[in-house]
């Protein structure tokens, strides 16, 4: 039995040797090219999966008909053959049957969309199976099953552009051939890639893109053929010198490299700027602000303000291309020219400037001090023990700085003893406004009190034991020592506490009729030893009153 196994395979060897050897490509029976687009008819027996892949081969795919100029590209194609062809028209896989309530009844072109101003549908249901669309000589569409084969089909292929037909004498033929197959002479435009053949000239012409320009007829060898064939491949003109095809190109325009195009001289020049024609060349030129450099192509920028005299009236920066002027400080620019701005004309000082070297400052009138916030704004102050009040335009409304008491009699601000009121648990020190508490040794300030320093055992320390830098000036001497006092000075002690309390209450009466007629306030503020430190002046214990 094993020698009968060769016999056995050897029919199905052949039969696959004649399968691969048939052209699974055919050429087509006709073609018609637009500016951009070729239609052909291939009548061949195929499905449409084998269509499909014919027209693929070719640069194309199954041709899609949108309007009525493609249907009349049919019609010449077919010349009235009986059969029907592949459309590029079939229906997706999520759709079970057709709709024909719908424009394409649910079919898609092969494109992957559904756009079209024009259908010719043979009259039908909804069917089911049908998923492929064939054309027939009487260009109607028709469902037919995609694996049963029809006549032939109709391939779409689409390009930027174009060559023209070959202007020839008569009795001159030209035979073109397209990429996908198609020959013949009866062309009116040509796709990229095609051919022309002119047997009685020798002459070989190929359509080329153009590396994205308008498609040309050209060939591999520089220069003009015979002017009779479309004009010697010129861009420009084609004329004979000696029986030699010449192309020229108009003025402003050189031949290119090929010898049949024109381009512009400066095309491909390296100027960084600007570059100009002139004389059948061309001159590189900068932009305002720049010159040329040596190397004839390149750009420098010109410092405009190394010109003698300078462009600005007082500073000149230079920019890349231009420059700009500055002004000095105290100095603006109005109107293109550098104008002296008024003393602290930038300040916006609330009382009056200062003019000083080191710069323009805000000031403030008698009895005011330059705020500490705003160094524009003035607030009431006074740095001795009286000073003049503070009233309006009209001499009324007048005020002292916190205190102060105001003397109506002599419209004075009166600085007010806080160390006469026992805000000072210890020593006190009066100040223009305010006033500063001391302790003794071995105490901190905190507040207006006096804290004892207690040693590591929560005792007091002893003035001995401690040696503690204080926080406060220490008094000028040390408190006196406690001793018996004798019935006599206490009898004096005590008429003289009497004779201070009647004092005591003179000086409220008088100060309270005071109160009662002025704007000013009896209540005297609370400051910390160093609130009135700022701006003060130490003044004489022969000034207080």
């Amino acid at each position: 039995m094993r020698p009968l196994l060769p016999l056995l395979l050897l029919p199905l060897l052949l039969l696959g040797t004649a399968a691969r050897a048939q052209p699974r490509d055919v050429s087509p029976a006709g073609a018609q090219c637009l500016e951009h687009e070729c239609f052909a008819v291939f009548w061949a027996s195929r499905s449409f999966s084998g269509a499909s892949e014919g027209c693929q081969r070719g640069g194309g795919h199954l041709m899609t008909v949108r309007s009525t100029v493609a249907e009349e590209a049919i019609a010449l194609l077919l010349q009235n053959r009986e059969g029907r062809l592949w459309l590029g028209l079939s229906l997706p896989p999520s759709l079970p049957c057709t709709d024909p309530s719908r424009l394409l009844r649910g079919f898609s072109w092969v494109t992957g969309d559904h756009k079209t101003d024009y259908t010719n549908w043979a009259p039908s249901g909804k069917r089911c199976g049908e998923r492929c669309v064939t054309v027939s000589r009487e260009l109607s569409w028709e469902e037919r099953r995609c694996e049963e084969p029809a006549d032939g089909f109709l391939c779409q292929y689409s390009y930027g552009g174009s060559c023209p037909r070959l202007a020839t004498q008569p009795g001159v033929p030209v035979t073109y051939s397209t990429p996908f197959g198609a020959r013949g002479a009866d062309f009116l435009a040509l796709p990229p890639g095609s051919v022309a053949i002119i047997a009685d000239l020798g002459l070989r012409l190929r359509c080329d893109d153009g590396d994205g320009a308008v498609p040309r007829w050209g060939r591999d060898t520089p220069g003009a053929w015979p002017c009779e064939l479309g004009g010697g491949g010129c861009a420009g003109t084609c004329s004979e010198e000696r029986g030699r095809p010449r192309c020229s190109c108009p003025e402003g325009a050189v031949l290119a490299p090929d010898g049949r195009g024109c381009r512009s001289p400066c095309e491909g020049a390296q100027c960084q700027h600007h570059c100009v024609v002139a004389e059948g060349s061309f001159v590189c030129m900068c932009s305002v602000g720049y010159q040329l450099a040596a190397d004839g192509v390149s750009c420098e920028d010109i410092d405009d303000c190394a010109s003698e005299p300078g462009p600005c009236e007082q500073q000149c920066v230079n920019t890349k291309g231009g420059f700009e002027c500055w002004c000095h400080s105290g100095y603006r620019m109005v109107d293109g020219h550098c104008q002296r701005q008024p003393p602290c004309w930038d300040l916006a000082c609330q009382q009056r400037c200062e003019e000083r070297p080191d710069g323009d400052r805000c000031g403030c009138h008698p009895g005011y001090a330059v705020d500490p916030q705003n160094p524009s704004r003035c607030r009431p102050f006074c740095n001795t023990t009286e000073c003049p009040a503070l009233c309006g335009d009209d001499g009324g409304d007048c005020e002292c700085p916190a205190g102060f008491l105001l003397d109506e009699d002599d419209m004075l601000c009166i600085d007010m003893d806080e160390c006469d009121s026992g805000h000072c648990e210890f020593n006190c020190t009066n100040t223009p406004g305010s006033f500063q508490c001391h302790c003794p040794h071995g105490h901190f300030l905190e507040g207006i009190d006096c804290i004892p320093i207690l040693d590591g055992e929560g005792e007091e320390a002893s003035s001995g034991d401690l040696e503690l830098e204080p926080r406060t000036p220490v008094p000028s001497r040390p408190p006196p020592q406690a001793e018996p006092l004798h019935p006599g000075v206490v009898v004096g002690i005590a008429g003289g506490a009497l004779l201070s309390v009647l004092a005591l209450a003179a000086l409220g009466f008088h100060l309270a009729r005071k109160r009662c007629r002025s704007h000013g306030s009896m209540d005297y503020k609370y400051s910390g030893p160093h609130e009135k430190e700022l701006g003060l002046q130490p003044v004489p214990a022969a000034q207080k009153p």
